[in-house]
């Protein structure tokens, strides 16, 4: 298997390239060196390289700051997922696009699965949804992934914050309203190559964490785990505030646990997001 990544210094990106079965080729790429929003640098890179499969974890991530860069996250989340799936279709190439929970309203409390409907409350959520729609358009064969709440040894993250306001401050208030599932990074990307082995059929799929929280009580954990590991000496004290009590510039869904039933009917176990949290502090 050859397959390009776009997005390579990322979360998911850096630990696809650290868990790459064995025989296969990668050609890792950051935004310097492919530039997804260049449908001509896509079409070069690719008739260059010649992959089987694209994996597109590249992604405007920064949620409150693209209430105000609208056009920068179109870019990022729409126009480049539809020249890797447009080149992708040309060349006979598999594609694996990673989406978010953001697409959801949140306006439930039971699991979302892969034929819920969508109604994304943020510039980061609309333009993830049109990038999925995007890719399913021109490449109608192309997987599309969800996933949630990621978090890693790499890059920011919630859980490299907690650590970091932990030895700063002795008391933090953590929003307790909002419930989704951690995921560790490094099993979501095992799951895009478990995916691609097994030449799954094209749609969504949901890969998630397989326990819900809030993120309050992901903060517990954090730094339940953090004392027990001698990371940090003590925990901060921690309260649990409301979203109105945390006002940020992009609505965020207050509930987005994403069912995986799809993914485990393939044998795909969701992640393990408690033991990843332990090897990851």
């Amino acid at each position: 298997m050859k397959v390009l990544l776009a997005g390579s210094n990322g979360q998911l990106g850096r630990c696809f390239q650290d868990r790459l079965p064995f025989g296969w080729q990668i050609l890792a790429t950051d935004s310097t060196e492919l530039d997804i929003t260049d449908l001509a640098q896509v079409t070069a890179t690719v008739s260059a390289f010649k992959p089987n499969a694209i994996v597109n974890s590249a992604a405007y991530t920064a949620v409150d700051k693209a209430e105000s860069e609208v056009a920068v996250a179109e870019r990022i989340n729409a126009v480049g997922p539809a020249n890797l799936a447009s080149v992708a279709t040309q060349h006979g190439i598999r594609l694996v696009h990673v989406s978010t929970d953001y697409v959801f309203d949140g306006n439930t409390n039971t699991p979302y699965t892969e034929e819920s409907v969508t109604n994304p409350l943020s510039v980061y959520g609309i333009t993830k949804l049109v990038g999925e729609r995007a890719v399913s358009a021109a490449a109608p064969d192309a997987i599309i992934v969800r996933t949630a709440w990621v978090f890693s040894e790499y890059g920011n993250n919630f859980v490299k914050t907690m650590l970091r306001l932990g030895k700063e401050r002795d008391a933090l208030s953590i929003v307790d309203d909002q419930r989704g599932c951690p995921t560790y990074a490094g099993d979501l990307a095992q799951a895009i190559i478990a995916l691609l082995q097994q030449n799954a059929a094209g749609g969504i799929y949901h890969y998630a964490g397989d326990k819900e929280v809030s993120w309050f009580e992901f903060a517990q954990a954090i730094f339940s785990v953090a004392v027990q590991k001698a990371v940090l000496s003590k925990a901060p004290t921690l309260t649990p505030i409301t979203t109105a009590q945390y006002p940020t510039p992009a609505h965020r869904p207050a509930y987005s646990t994403l069912a995986g039933e799809k993914v485990m009917g393939l044998g795909i176990a969701l992640s393990d997001w408690q033991g990843a949290l332990k090897k990851t502090i």
